[in-house]
């Protein structure tokens, strides 16, 4: 069988509904779907705020660096952000140890957090505040309340446009884990 999706004319809704049926397990896949927006009409990330939130970030740059991340590396970072910005190391630890649809083992959750870091010097404003803030006695992560509001705002249109995140090297799909 081969399924084409194109991604200019055909919504994300349509084409997770076309691979669920060309595998069975979407029999009640409408016969007539709503026209997608074309993708000039789509939110971007040139829709998001260039204020600047403090050190540089704006909700703009926010978006680039989640966008730039690895998806194991990308829910680290927004399970810091909906925590209100701060985190322990275990405390992010147990989460995806436990998680029920994506865990994330132990062993990876340190380079999760270094990628993190990794990306942030790349993306990071010039002569800005770091975003993500480590204190090394208690192993906990920090990220300011302003720019944790931000991620949450760039992590919203990242659910609305999975096309634009990052992918990991063997194919795994934008925001799986």
């Amino acid at each position: 069988m081969r399924l084409t999706i194109d991604t200019e004319t055909d919504s994300y809704e349509q084409a997770i509904a076309a691979v669920q049926a060309a595998f069975g397990f979407r029999p009640d896949v409408p016969v007539h779907w709503l026209d997608a927006p074309a993708a000039e009409h789509r939110p971007g990330p040139e829709g998001l705020g260039a204020d600047d939130l403090g050190g540089g970030w704006t909700d703009q740059v926010l978006f680039q660096m989640i966008a730039s991340l690895m998806p194991r590396a990308r829910a680290v970072l927004r399970r810091i952000a909906e925590l209100g910005g701060t985190a322990s190391y275990d405390e992010i630890q147990q989460h995806f140890a436990d998680h029920p649809t994506h865990p994330i083992p132990r062993a990876k959750i340190g380079g999760s957090l270094t990628s993190v870091k990794a990306v942030e010097r790349r993306v990071h404003p010039a002569g800005g505040d770091p975003l993500l803030h480590r204190g090394e006695r208690a192993r906990q992560y920090r990220i300011d309340r302003v720019l944790a509001a931000g991620l949450i705002r760039a992590f919203a249109l990242a659910d609305s446009r999975p096309d634009l995140m990052r992918r990991d090297p063997d194919g795994q799909e934008p925001g799986s884990v």
